[in-house]
């Protein structure tokens, strides 16, 4: 469960966010409302303005990670926000090769991240696939 001040938090910055033609900030919004509905899942946020927004989801059951997925609104141009959405390498597979391996990329571990600058329904199903594996393997 979900402290309801993370959540809060993360509906704030949700809410200072203006909406672009890229719809980065609907996907995310997706992201984090799957996330938030999985059993034994707890969310954390780190909110770094002009860096990153990052949402991270940690199963109940880890014990040597504190997270799974870290889901990061790239903040470097406020106004062109993107998604970059990492995984341990370990913990997902990649079948359609859609993420980058990021070598000791996700704390100091190998990782998969995926990139996203635009709306794509069929990414965010993907990555929601790749949600569910990370947590399972978790678990």
């Amino acid at each position: 469960m979900t402290d309801s001040t993370i959540l809060d938090a993360v509906n704030a910055f949700a809410e200072s966010w203006t909406e672009t033609d890229t719809r980065m900030k609907e996907a995310f919004l997706s992201l984090k409302d799957y996330l938030n509905t999985k059993e034994g899942v707890s969310l954390d946020f780190h909110s770094r303005p002009g860096v990153s927004y990052s949402l991270r989801a940690r199963h109940a059951a880890q014990t040597d990670r504190d997270l799974f997925v870290m889901v990061d609104v790239i903040d470097d141009d406020p106004a062109e926000r993107w998604l970059s959405v990492c995984f341990y390498g370990d913990m997902i597979t990649d079948p359609d090769e859609e993420g980058d391996l990021i070598p000791d990329g996700l704390k100091g571990s190998d990782g998969y991240c995926f990139d996203m600058d635009e709306f794509d329904a069929d990414k965010l199903a993907y990555l929601k696939a790749r949600f569910d594996e990370a947590c399972t393997n978790a678990a």
